[in-house]
């Protein structure tokens, strides 16, 4: 199978890059060309199968300046719906990596990260779900609704909780204490979601409903961006410990 991957960007380069190392023929195509100069897709390599690694804002134009009805179109959104792709393309659907991405550290094995796919009928659901066996053995069936809200769980999970990290790094700004003394309590953290369910592994102050701390706690805050975040955050503990 040809594989053309359009936009460079951390999906597409780290897509590229897996295929790539599974000898998979794939080439990796910059999608600004051809959204600044629609005349550029006359360059696009002829494939059997076009992934679409885009922002979601431009996807439909992107998408919309491929000709080729015969082969598999796959967008990588966990937010966009399939119909994006009109009836000019029959044969399409989802290809959802589910895991963050940098260009920086690109990813050598994929076959503990999820991916969650969609088609149009079961001949495009079959070839979607070889394909992403090309990489990965956890592949899982998921329409628009589901994967809107697993979107939405990973920004919680990942994009917010790195927040949180960036945050405790501006606390700690004008003490002697490095960030990485942290590591150890976040990495103890992250492993007892192995085991536990998030409600059960709660800890702290306001979990406890101990406002004594939570209050001196603010009080130091005060001068910052960051009380708000800490007590709209610790009233969400409260609330779901009963307090």
């Amino acid at each position: 199978m040809r594989i053309a991957i359009i936009g460079a960007g951390s999906v597409g380069t780290n897509l590229y890059h897996a295929f790539e190392i599974k000898g998979i023929r794939t080439e990796l195509v910059h999608a600004r060309p051809l959204t600044a100069d629609p005349s550029a897709i006359n360059d696009l390599p002829k494939a059997d199968c076009y992934i679409y690694t885009v922002a979601d804002h431009v996807l439909k134009e992107v998408v919309s300046l491929v000709n080729a009805p015969q082969a598999l179109h796959l967008h990588t959104s966990g937010s966009m719906p399939i119909d994006v792709f009109g009836g000019d393309k029959p044969h399409s659907g989802i290809l959802y990596f589910f895991q963050s991405f940098s260009k920086e550290t690109l990813i050598d094995d994929w076959s503990g990260i999820p991916c969650f796919i969609e088609g149009h009928n079961i001949d495009d659901i079959a070839a979607i779900y070889s394909l992403a066996q090309c990489l990965t053995s956890r592949i899982y069936e998921a329409n628009q609704h589901d994967r809107e809200r697993l979107h939405i769980a990973g920004v919680f999970a990942n994009n917010y909780t790195n927040l949180m990290y960036r945050i405790a790094e501006e606390v700690l700004k004008d003490t002697q204490i490095p960030f990485n003394a942290l590591l150890p309590l976040i990495d103890q953290t992250a492993a007892k979601m192995h085991t536990l369910k998030p409600l059960d592994a709660q800890t702290g102050p306001a979990k406890r409903g101990d406002h004594e701390v939570m209050n001196h706690h603010l009080e130091i805050l005060q001068t910052t961006p960051y009380a708000e975040v800490y007590q709209s955050l610790a009233a969400l503990i409260e609330k779901a410990h009963n307090h």
